[in-house]
């Protein structure tokens, strides 16, 4: 119990410091260079990451909130329901930027390239929509949360060290498992249909290419390297997310949170946003550029 606690705040700092440092360079990205269409979706992604983190249990802003006097139950409150809004953005935001991607490396002729200055257009707009949404949709969650009590009841369930989810009207459960259920097929979906198009593109314009490169120079090609990227993104998150949600259904119908169980899906939940920002660092050589850039440059000035 105590090495797997050990384990997740390994996990929480590895991510945060990750995504801490890909959130400053796409900040410094933006402001003082050009940009990409697809650098604003992934920084906000970053910081979603970031709060993924702070408000994910009894890691990190739990514990500065004990070290205050502040109340429990609304300690409870505040980090569930951020935790429910970060929750929701992520997936919202990773199917936007899946999809932003397929509409870019779109051709010509594709029926999807109308759509490309329609959606740099309205990327602001996008973006509103989808934070009212998590918002709006997650408020509903913070009236069946409360302070952990010593009082032992059979309608609430220990959902963290300190807080309990109380039982909700049936039909209420039934609505927002329904909603719930729902989007998440819907987005997924998505992001497996525009990830599928994008593997078709890139591995089209692989073949059309092949006569120009040798085979040794295909095998490391840019369109290679990024389908691999995005298979590997897509397929982890989907398994992740899937994983988690399979079991906080289970243990919603089941009405029991074991606590090994509850670290264990933290862990789940912890390891998308780490192994994320560490292949986006890895695979973008923006990056590397600028790091060999600023090494070069503390090295000169060193000797």
């Amino acid at each position: 119990m105590f090495s797997l606690k050990n384990v997740l705040y390994f996990q929480a700092g590895l991510g945060v410091l990750a995504n801490m440092s890909l959130l400053c360079f796409y900040i410094f990205i933006i402001v003082g260079h050009r940009p990409k269409p697809t650098d604003l979706i992934s920084c906000q992604l970053t910081f979603i990451h970031i709060m993924v983190f702070l408000t994910g249990g009894d890691l990190l802003l739990t514990d500065i909130f004990e070290s205050l006097n502040i109340n429990n139950d609304f300690k409870c409150k505040a980090t569930f329901y951020i935790s429910r809004v970060m929750r929701c953005l992520s997936i919202c935001t990773s199917c936007l930027l899946s999809v932003f991607q397929a509409v870019t490396i779109s051709p010509s002729t594709s029926c999807l390239a109308k759509f490309k200055q329609k959606l740099r257009k309205y990327m602001v707009y996008v973006f509103l929509c989808i934070w009212s949404f998590s918002f709006s949709y997650s408020s509903s969650r913070i009236f069946y949360v409360r302070g952990f009590t010593n009082v032992s009841e059979t309608n609430q369930m220990q959902i963290t060290k300190s807080c309990l989810l109380f039982r909700m009207n049936s039909i209420i459960r039934v609505f927002i498992f329904t909603v719930t259920t729902s989007r998440d097929v819907f987005l997924v979906g998505m992001m497996l249909t525009t990830s599928t198009y994008m593997v078709i593109i890139l591995c089209r314009h692989q073949r059309q290419c092949k006569h120009l490169h040798s085979i040794k120079h295909l095998r490391a090609s840019p369109e290679k390297r990024a389908t691999q990227t995005i298979l590997l993104l897509v397929i982890f998150f989907v398994v992740m997310y899937w994983v988690d949600f399979i079991i906080s259904t289970i243990s919603v119908l089941l009405w029991r949170y074991d606590t090994v169980i509850l670290r264990v899906q933290k862990f789940l939940m912890y390891a998308y946003p780490t192994i994320s920002p560490l292949v986006q660092i890895s695979s973008d050589n923006r990056i590397i550029i600028m790091v060999k850039n600023m090494y070069s440059k503390h090295h000169q000035r060193f000797f």
